[in-house]
């Protein structure tokens, strides 16, 4: 029997309850992690070292039972060390492939930006297209499929920022943030109770069930009144004088997947505005570009989407729900 939205919201729950036990006091970001691979989106966490990004993503790993690989990137980290190659086998006498890290479900590309572009681009066709052509042949990369992306935002040396095009194609983007005195407390008496550094995490859920869940969050309705107010947000950041380039499509539709997963996590089979402004600056603030101009005044895309928030009108709390099936 096909999980339903009832099912994701429970079994979200679960998840983020044992995701906890890892990463403690960070429930709001740890639920944006699971809205992006709920929606088999890729993610960009950004925050300061030792804020658990890594952590993040191997807590994932475990509570999940997927497949996990983990690139450190490096300057001289070439395309191949990450797609694979084709290699020369001496006992047939022909080229055989022998995949890369890339070949998994949940891949961890740890300090993104300290590739070269050339590296960097060997991503972009597996996060689109979930799939890699190498020599010529195309092959295809199993569901699910997940990028969890870090960076640092405050070294720049030796670091190449990740181009407009390679930022778009990550459903979201997110930061950590210290945690609260009582959290950090808790960090320290958690430690050393069990004496060890790793966590344990129980898998709550395991490949195909995460699929399953994806397909669940496709059942969510969107009125037409939310879908045009999540178009008109986007809209609005292409119109603001202090953005050079404004979102794209690309960025609407993120706008309705995350929405739509926030729903089904809350136990809702429809989508409401709240569901839209919960997830606009994760969802839209890295796909702008600002006015070079606007560097001077620390102007961010974060402080944009939230004027946009604030500018377009709220649709009204009738007709969001879905219309009861008729005999």
């Amino acid at each position: 029997m096909a999980l339903g939205i009832d099912d994701v919201s429970t079994i979200g729950s679960r998840l983020l309850d044992e995701l906890e036990r890892a990463v403690i006091g960070k429930r709001e970001a740890l639920e944006l992690v699971l809205l992006g691979l709920l929606a088999e989106g890729h993610v960009l966490i950004e925050d300061f070292p030792g804020l658990a990004k890594t952590l993040t993503a191997r807590a994932f790993a475990q509570a999940t039972s997927i497949r996990f690989a983990r690139v450190q990137f490096t300057p001289d980290l070439m395309p191949a060390d990450v797609t694979g190659s084709s290699i020369f086998n001496q006992r047939t006498g022909d080229f055989e492939f022998r995949a890369g890290p890339i070949f998994t479900n949940l891949l961890l590309g740890d300090e993104i930006n300290r590739a070269p572009p050339k590296t960097q681009a060997a991503l972009l066709e597996a996060m689109q297209e979930r799939q890699v052509t190498i020599e010529g042949h195309t092959h295809r990369l199993e569901r699910p499929f997940i990028v969890l992306a870090t960076q640092n935002p405050i070294e720049y040396e030796g670091t190449y920022p990740l181009p407009e095009a390679q930022l778009d194609r990550f459903l979201l983007r997110i930061g950590i943030g210290y945690p609260s005195p009582e959290d950090e407390w808790r960090v320290l008496a958690d430690r050393a109770e069990r004496r060890t550094d790793e966590v344990q995490l129980t898998p709550v859920v395991d490949g195909p069930t995460l699929i399953e869940l994806q397909e669940a969050v496709e059942e969510v309705y969107v009125s037409e009144s939310i879908g045009r107010y999540m178009v008109d947000l986007v809209v609005s950041t292409r119109r603001s004088p202090r953005v050079q380039v404004g979102a794209s499509p690309r960025g609407t539709l993120a706008l309705l997947k995350l929405a739509r997963g926030r729903a089904a996590l809350a136990g809702r089979d429809f989508v409401t505005p709240e569901d839209v402004k919960a997830i606009a600056v994760p969802a839209l603030a890295h796909r702008l570009t600002l006015r070079p101009e606007l560097w001077v005044q620390r102007i961010r895309g974060e402080d944009v989407v939230r004027e946009s928030l604030e500018s377009v009108p709220t649709p009204p709390a009738e007709d969001v729900e879905a219309p009861a099936a008729t005999a």
